[in-house]
């Protein structure tokens, strides 16, 4: 275990060009524990799929395979992947490499728990991507750049579990969505829609109810930068014009979404209090121009202040 990282900053810089190798890198071999997820009961909305962050990382829930309990953790403040297993337990480090190399170690080392290899092998939703079997290019990993992005999916969730737990209706709380590799929350009113016609399958099961959605990423080719981003589902008339509470925050039209740049997040010294702002205005969004129940939203409390008093 490596001591020698204390994290004191949960919202840090995320400088793009020097993030990008190592978030591609982990992105990718976070696909091999997501193939898991697939093998359990459905759940709409795919709501057992994401990843969560841990306090070293970020990994899987508590995961079936047969009578076999076990899951997987990326723990990257110790450089290494862990699966922990009702059969046992094993480590693998977390280096510069291909993730051939790195899903040839993975399957050899869980086959004596029991856990067979992934019924899949494509990288999902990467452009140009590979099968993690074949997917031979040397790829870097810098342990600091992995850090930060810990400390950033870290710092999100926590604003976003805030963010979710006064809300009423149905909700998917904060996770990666291993196939974009972006941090994600979403709230549900319970009414369906006809999910998008020429999507993929997995996408048209996350698409068929109404959504309001808050989540972060740390940016791509297109979009060079660290970013907040959220989504209403249908979207709204007239939202390219709404007031998003927070200073940088704007709609998107050619991609459909609000995006908040993470500098602007950092930039008021109040990280946490500025991601509620924006999820709040963004649900307000709804409110006013898609008829989104108002009175789902109670006030936030602690749970001790909750166990004595009565919530409405």
């Amino acid at each position: 275990m490596n001591d020698e990282f204390a994290v004191t900053e949960l919202w840090p810089v995320l400088a793009y060009d020097e993030m990008a190798p190592t978030v591609d890198h982990l992105h990718r071999l976070s696909q091999i524990a997501g193939k898991y997820t697939l093998d359990q009961p459905f759940e709409p909305f795919w709501s057992n799929v994401p990843l969560v962050v841990t306090p070293r990382g970020f990994g899987t829930r508590t995961l079936r395979a047969g009578d076999v309990l076990f899951d997987v953790e990326y723990a990257v403040l110790d450089d290494r992947v862990d699966v922990t297993a009702s059969t046992g337990r094993v480590t693998l480090p977390l280096a510069a490499g291909s993730v051939a190399d790195f899903y040839a170690r993975f399957v050899r080392a869980v086959a004596p728990l029991k856990i067979a290899a992934p019924r899949t092998t494509l990288e999902s939703e990467i452009p140009g991507s590979f099968h993690l079997d074949t997917d031979s290019q040397p790829r870097p990993y810098d342990a600091a750049a992995a850090r930060r992005m810990w400390a950033a999916f870290a710092g999100a969730a926590g604003a976003l579990n805030a963010w979710q737990s006064s809300y009423r209706g149905p909700r998917l709380h904060p996770g990666i969505m291993w196939g974009g590799f972006d941090l994600y929350a979403a709230r549900y009113s319970g009414r369906s829609i006809a999910p998008p016609s020429g999507r993929p399958v997995f996408q048209q099961n996350g698409m068929n109810g109404e959504t309001v959605a808050v989540g972060m990423s740390f940016g791509d080719p297109n979009f060079r930068a660290a970013y907040f981003f959220a989504y209403v589902a249908p979207s709204l008339a007239g939202i390219e014009s709404a007031d998003f509470a927070v200073e940088g925050a704007a709609y998107d039209t050619a991609a459909g979404l609000v995006r908040l740049p993470w500098e602007n997040v950092r930039a008021g010294g109040d990280p946490l209090g500025t991601v509620l702002r924006f999820a709040d205005a963004v649900y307000a969004v709804a409110v006013k121009l898609g008829g989104w129940p108002s009175d789902w939203v109670v006030s936030r409390h602690d749970g001790w202040y909750a166990s004595r008093h009565l919530i409405p």
